[in-house]
């Protein structure tokens, strides 16, 4: 089974490696990650840098491809060359997904029209414009397409689809495996649960203005 994540500058690092630190101990997976000129990338704080193994034109089809979320996406969803190698991609897969902000590039590559999806919080109404039915749920799974909400969600929605490929055992085994077990000092997860001020706060951040 192949799986691949898509990498770019911008890309916040939680998205891509907590879903490769579930899916790439699927028995028996290749997983492999891809960026457009096959180069190192910055995350979004731009101190971490990743490197793919591959560059997007040499991989044209996938078992699963992964899109990954942050503040990169925000060009992406304009970048052409990006889109037509999704929505390609997309057409030989079983399952496409993605974290965060990713959401909204498979929005603007056409694949979130009509169905229900997911996003960071602070960009559900985003969604919208591509079409997609935003919801605030932590994973969405809809026919082929899995979308997670914010960052660490990644991690739930990995858990999810591996179940979807190799069953509940191997994925409870990955999840203990991993010691996967929160238990989050605040319950402070959602915007619902919180004050107000800390929600402004992060939209501030989020906004680059805080």
């Amino acid at each position: 089974m192949e799986i691949t994540c898509l990498l770019f500058d911008g890309v916040t690092a939680l998205d891509a490696v907590g879903p490769y630190e579930v899916l790439s101990r699927i028995p028996d997976v290749t997983f492999t990650f891809v960026s457009a000129e096959g180069e190192p990338v910055r995350t979004d704080n731009g101190v971490l840098g990743l490197v793919p193994s591959a560059r997007t034109g040499e991989v044209s089809s996938t078992d699963v491809l992964v899109v990954p979320g942050g503040v990169g996406t925000r060009r992406l969803v304009d970048d052409d060359a990006l889109l037509d190698w999704v929505r390609a991609v997309h057409a030989t897969t079983t399952w496409t997904a993605s974290v965060c902000t990713g959401s909204l590039v498979l929005g603007a590559a056409g694949l979130l029209a009509g169905t229900d999806a997911t996003t960071h919080w602070s960009e559900l109404p985003a969604l919208e414009r591509y079409g997609a039915r935003p919801l605030s749920e932590r994973v969405v799974e809809r026919g082929k397409l899995i979308t997670a909400a914010g960052v660490s969600a990644g991690i739930d929605m990995a858990l999810v689809l591996t179940a979807r490929l190799a069953g509940d055992v191997v994925a409870q085994a990955i999840q203990l495996g991993i010691e996967y077990d929160p238990q989050p000092p605040f319950d402070a997860g959602s915007p619902d649960r919180v004050p107000a001020p800390v929600v402004d706060v992060v939209r501030q951040r989020l906004a680059g203005t805080g």
